[in-house]
């Protein structure tokens, strides 16, 4: 019969496999212009969503972007979802995603008043600052 301690680890080992699989969440926010700037970064074993706002937690014009196989040359190919604003910081957020991570990647930017053109430097702090935050959550796992 095993000890207490060796079913202990067994079930330890059990929950942190499990919480492995399970997506990663990261949240980031920046202040440019006096207004709020919000990542929302959810990473799960084959895809990652990133959700960028303005002022608040919101949907946006939704882009998904797909990364070539390593075997393969060319671009990375995107489209949009959803939405008919601010299509091209989407795309442009999607595709460099994709790339970054090499997984499918889903983008949402949503604006109430800044302009594409002046929010897509805050954005693009963002994408990095939840990217970076993830990849320090996995190496502290580790």
């Amino acid at each position: 019969m095993k000890s207490f301690k060796a079913i202990t680890t067994i079930m330890h080992e059990i929950v942190e496999a499990c919480e492995m699989d399970r997506a990663k969440v990261v949240k980031e926010e920046l202040f440019g212009q006096d207004t709020p700037f919000l990542a929302v970064y959810v990473e799960s074993k084959n895809s990652c969503l990133v959700m960028l706002s303005e002022k608040e937690d919101r949907m946006g014009t939704l882009a998904v972007a797909v990364p070539k196989p390593d075997n393969l040359l060319g671009p990375v190919t995107s489209s949009v979802l959803l939405g008919n604003r601010n299509v091209v910081s989407a795309r442009m957020f999607a595709e460099y995603v994709a790339v970054k991570k090499g997984k499918i990647a889903l983008v949402s930017v949503y604006l109430d008043k800044i302009s594409e053109l002046e929010a897509q430097a805050f954005f693009m702090h963002l994408i990095e600052k939840v990217l970076q935050a993830e990849s320090r959550k996995e190496a502290e796992k580790v």
